[in-house]
């Protein structure tokens, strides 16, 4: 059975796809978004599938398309912000880290975070007040990206480069 070299989890703005995209480069191996596979399957966008199925709909899609990946893939794994929240995704995950794979905590700050996406429409949960929603989201999730997460990293003073870099193992501790 595959497995994921890395699994990438954090939430939006924390480098989870550009930081992916450079440490699958850097393993020589492919990087895999969940949120990409999803829109596939259901053949929209991720916010299509919010406004027009709703939030349950894409969350059962969000969670097929984790137990999927991480049966099926042997690259570097970045999840959507919200997968985590699933029990039977945190439960997939811990498995994973107990057979010895590596789940990353990308960490950031608000301030951080804004510039990097942007807090817009694209962003179905972020709709009304941006900050105020991604502190929101960020205050329900952290404990849950702390409990599943092998490692942390803050990633406000990294570039993706970086981050990426310590990922792999060769830079110092960030």
């Amino acid at each position: 059975m595959a497995a994921p070299r890395v699994v990438l989890i954090g939430p939006p703005g924390s480098g989870k796809s550009s930081v992916g995209k450079r440490l699958a480069s850097l393993l020589e191996v492919t990087w895999r978004d969940t949120d990409d596979d999803i829109a596939t399957t259901a053949g929209k966008s991720i916010p299509d599938i919010f406004l027009e199925d709703g939030e349950p709909r894409f969350r059962e899609l969000e969670a097929q398309a984790v137990a999927v990946a991480l049966a099926e893939h042997d690259g570097v794994l970045s999840l959507g912000g919200g997968a985590v929240l699933d029990p039977r995704t945190e439960g997939l995950l811990a498995t994973y880290v107990a057979q010895g794979g590596e789940v990353v905590f990308l960490d950031v700050s608000l301030a951080k975070a804004a510039p990097r996406v942007g807090l817009n429409a694209a962003r179905p949960l972020l709709a009304g007040n941006p900050r105020a929603r991604w502190q929101e989201l960020m205050a329900a999730r952290r404990p849950v990206y702390e409990r599943v997460a092998s490692r942390r990293i803050d990633t406000d003073a990294l570039t993706p480069a970086q981050a990426a870099a310590w990922i792999a193992g060769l830079e110092a501790d960030a």
